[in-house]
């Protein structure tokens, strides 16, 4: 499907919208090795069986890295000639969120990683802000800092996706 990347790619969708799935194919696409950087943190049974089900999925091929928080950290180990996949910014973006973070501090710490990373990165994202306002405060606050990190990462992006139903909509740039 794609011969290159952009530095930096993001795919955004619904739960369940196939935007894991469609960024996997713009990694498997391409020749180079294969890391994932993990955001997921495995709290309970079902939540291990989850995680368990995505690397079968993915297949033995991918170097895994776990980086619930510090993205920045996993994204300078990243060697050149790679590609990577971060899935996902929503998970992250929750960790901190939970433990009460300064959210501005390390959605521009982690552009900043970004922007220096020597291998294109895909980065998955939630798009949370099309249903109904929460009804408590904790749950406004996360969907609106998601909204915030998405249009963060969009802005810096060079090609940003959307995948609805399984299928994609470029938003920004053009598929190589």
């Amino acid at each position: 499907m794609i011969g290159s990347l952009p530095p930096l790619t993001l795919v955004v969708g619904g739960a369940r919208s196939g935007k894991s799935t469609f960024a996997e194919g713009l990694i498997t696409a391409t020749t180079r090795p294969r890391r994932y950087i993990a955001t997921a943190q495995a709290w309970d049974d079902e939540m291990r069986t989850r995680i368990a089900q995505h690397q079968r999925d993915r297949g033995g091929d991918w170097l895994t890295v776990e980086a619930p928080l510090d993205l920045p950290t996993a994204l300078a180990a990243t060697r050149p000639g790679e590609v990577v996949l971060i899935d996902c910014a929503t998970l992250w973006l929750t960790n901190h969120l939970l433990a009460d973070h300064d959210l501005p501090a390390r959605t521009e710490a982690l552009v900043a990683a970004l922007a220096t990373c020597p291998a294109p990165v895909v980065i998955v994202s939630n798009e949370v802000g099309w249903g109904i306002v929460p009804d408590n405060a904790l749950a406004r606050r996360f969907r609106d800092e998601q909204g915030r990190l998405n249009q963060r990462l969009a802005h810096v992006a060079g090609l940003v996706v959307t995948v609805i139903a399984g299928l994609p909509l470029v938003l920004k740039g053009a598929l190589p």
